[in-house]
């Protein structure tokens, strides 16, 4: 890709920084703070519509306390293509971290089959035909 435009490796690195964020408990105010920037442009870098500089990412993987490297994190293994469907993207919506530790605290075996079978239900039911019509509906108005 030439040019200035976002890249599949910005977006991949701002979920990774949201991901990071996310699991420290922090606010895009209080990094936006140790880097010295808004939480808007928190949101920007997380959303891969601004591109993180070098040396504000040195300074946010210091203030998660995390190897820059780790913001690269599956960038070899995801394409352009395929960066919003990646296990990275999916963990980088929100409450998936959360609920991801949640389901992690649960030990007994058959619990977690039943919340997983509840949330494929739940998945299914909302990408039924019906569902989907009332949505591009709805979207129209």
């Amino acid at each position: 890709m030439s040019g200035r435009g976002r890249s599949h490796v910005d977006k991949l690195v701002g979920q990774n920084i949201r991901i990071h964020r996310r699991d420290r408990g922090m606010s895009q105010t209080v990094l936006g703070k140790h880097v010295g920037v808004t939480f808007q442009q928190v949101q920007k870098y997380e959303n891969g519509t601004n591109r993180v500089g070098s040396g504000n990412l040195f300074t946010i993987a210091g203030a998660l306390n995390v190897p820059v490297s780790t913001l690269y994190e599956g960038v070899d293994q995801v394409d352009e293509m395929s960066a919003d469907g990646s296990p990275i993207a999916l963990l980088a919506e929100p409450y998936a971290l959360r609920l991801l530790q949640a389901f992690g605290d649960i030990e007994d075996p058959e619990l977690r089959k039943s919340l997983v079978e509840m949330a494929e239900t739940f998945s299914a039911k909302l990408k039924t035909p019906a569902r989907k019509a009332g949505k591009r509906a709805r979207g129209r108005r």
